[in-house]
């Protein structure tokens, strides 16, 4: 059964919200939505190499940061609630120098305050690059 509080949730609508953002400019895409997963990829490119040419840290943890906000996002009702990262951490595994790394991200706790995600991501290859951790506080909009 599906976790998403919008059923007709589509991998178009969500590629939409990341438009004009860190994510878009890094060249995150969003490519696959399951009924508990949400999975992209990134380029490996001039964007996301640090200076030896390998994969940045960083990229990679704004990879796993994007995938689980977003599917935090919407597991939530956004007329009601929002949420924020509270806590991520990443094990960088291995290297990547070219093409792309896939990420999928899927739950691990699914609460009324908090949401935690498992986010991992390999090469090309199938091996494993980060494995990484986001915690996700979700708060209840202000009344106007």
């Amino acid at each position: 059964m599906p976790i998403w509080f919008n059923k007709s949730i589509t991998i178009e609508g969500l590629r939409s919200i990341s438009l004009g953002t860190m994510a878009d400019y890094i060249g995150i895409e969003l490519t696959e939505i399951g009924e508990d997963y949400i999975k992209g990829r990134m380029p490996v490119d001039h964007r996301t190499r640090q200076p030896y040419g390998l994969l940045h840290g960083g990229a990679s943890v704004a990879l796993a940061e994007t995938l689980g906000s977003i599917a935090s996002a919407y597991i939530i009702d956004q007329s009601k609630y929002f949420c924020v990262g509270l806590e991520i951490n990443a094990n960088h595994i291995r290297g990547a120098k070219q093409g792309y790394v896939y990420g999928t991200a899927t739950p691990l706790h699914i609460g009324n305050s908090t949401h935690v995600w498992e986010i991992k991501i390999h090469d090309e290859n199938e091996k494993l690059v980060c494995a990484s951790r986001l915690t996700v506080a979700i708060l209840k909009k202000s009344e106007p």
